[in-house]
């Protein structure tokens, strides 16, 4: 049985329109200033994609705590001077007939310490490998950064997004609370799925408690991790029940960590199309399944076809892309004119060199450009 839906039909999520199913999925840019304040070129990076017909624009992750952020030139959220910036990214979406939401994160682990000047501090002390060392985070701390979580989501509505998207995915504070991996605590944050999700919850709750029932809260989440020691799809799914329950507005499925070795989120080498698309379909229609709220599916989709399948077969309500829309911002425009030619993203990861120079940009395009010329 078919849903008849295609990409290109509206979306409602709790009083959000979306003019069609395309969802940019939240990447760093690189594009924010020393201090973490949004830019003018950042901002019309945000409104290039709305422009090119994206129907709903998500940030790259903004840090909630200074001790938080993962690396230069990323967003912050974690205080009100960055307000007019913010505001900034919000208009210019909306000016191009999109709507946006703010990602909000927090590091963990993997923060920049040089950043706070600060050890990062994760679930458990640990030697991450790679120079990367972590200790334990206390009680005290999960408190704060729940909180900061609520005030950053804040600061997202007063600056005028459309949503926020708690960042519970790919290694990152929430997520490595989740997974065993990072999460070898004895106290109530650690051992079972109960437990490890417990900050996660928190953070939910709270952010509800500040935003009320009517603004869109949603939440990043991995399939799984792809790890000897992981959050499994089983549990994923077991989670993603109670999010559903606690009034959750919807899911975007990802997947791995930077640990995962072949399955990062983030895989390099051009995806078979269409064999090769669709990283997390399966625990998609797992999902459809048995819960009814909205489901954002990232990961290799790389065509209008598959984009199309997976809307008809009812395996996602939106279909969320990343590295095509870095190489082609007008790519949903084009197939929205007729033009069905894939994205021609070889997923060489080159885009995030540009975005440690502060540009955000498609290398290998750039360098072809060169070649042709």
């Amino acid at each position: 049985m078919t849903t008849g839906i295609s990409p290109f039909d509206p979306l409602e999520i709790n009083g959000m329109r979306l003019r069609n199913r395309f969802m940019r999925s939240a990447t760093w840019e690189g594009m924010a200033d020393a201090d973490g304040l949004a830019t003018e070129k950042l901002a019309r990076c945000m409104g290039r994609l709305a422009e090119g017909r994206v129907g709903f624009v998500v940030t790259g992750h903004a840090f909630v705590q200074a001790d938080g952020r993962a690396g230069s030139g990323q967003l912050a959220a974690d205080r009100d001077e960055c307000l007019p910036g913010l505001a900034s990214l919000a208009e210019t979406v909306h000016a191009h007939g999109g709507a946006c939401a703010l990602q909000l994160a927090h590091a963990g682990a993997h923060a920049l310490s040089s950043g706070s000047g600060n050890q990062p501090k994760g679930p458990s002390a640990l030697d991450l490998g790679r120079g990367q060392s972590c200790e334990a985070m206390t009680c005290a701390e999960i408190g704060r950064i729940v909180d900061a979580f609520a005030d950053a989501a804040q600061r997202a509505r007063s600056a005028g997004f459309d949503a926020v998207q708690i960042h519970a995915a790919h290694g990152y504070c929430l997520s490595q609370f989740l997974s065993p991996h990072y999460n070898q605590r004895t106290d109530e944050y650690g051992g079972p799925l109960e437990n490890r999700a417990r900050f996660l919850l928190e953070t939910l709750q709270a952010v509800r408690a500040d935003l009320g029932p009517d603004f869109p809260v949603l939440v990043k989440l991995n399939s799984r991790d792809y790890l000897d020691r992981e959050l499994t799809r089983e549990e994923s799914l077991l989670l993603c029940r109670r999010l559903e329950n606690m009034g959750v507005d919807g899911v975007e499925l990802s997947g791995g960590t930077q640990f995962s070795g072949r399955n990062i989120p983030v895989r390099t080498g051009r995806p078979e199309i269409p064999g090769g698309e669709a990283w997390y379909e399966d625990a998609a229609r797992q999902f459809k399944a048995e819960r009814a709220m909205p489901l954002m599916l990232v990961g290799g989709i790389r065509s209008l076809d598959t984009a199309e399948r997976l809307l008809d077969e009812g395996v996602c309500d939106v279909v969320s892309m990343c590295r095509p829309l870095i190489r082609e911002p007008d790519l949903v425009r084009r197939w929205e004119q007729g033009r069905r030619e894939p994205s021609s993203c070889v997923s060489d990861n080159l885009c995030f060199r540009a975005a440690m120079q502060g540009d955000l940009s498609c290398l290998t395009l750039e360098r072809q450009s060169k070649d042709e010329a």
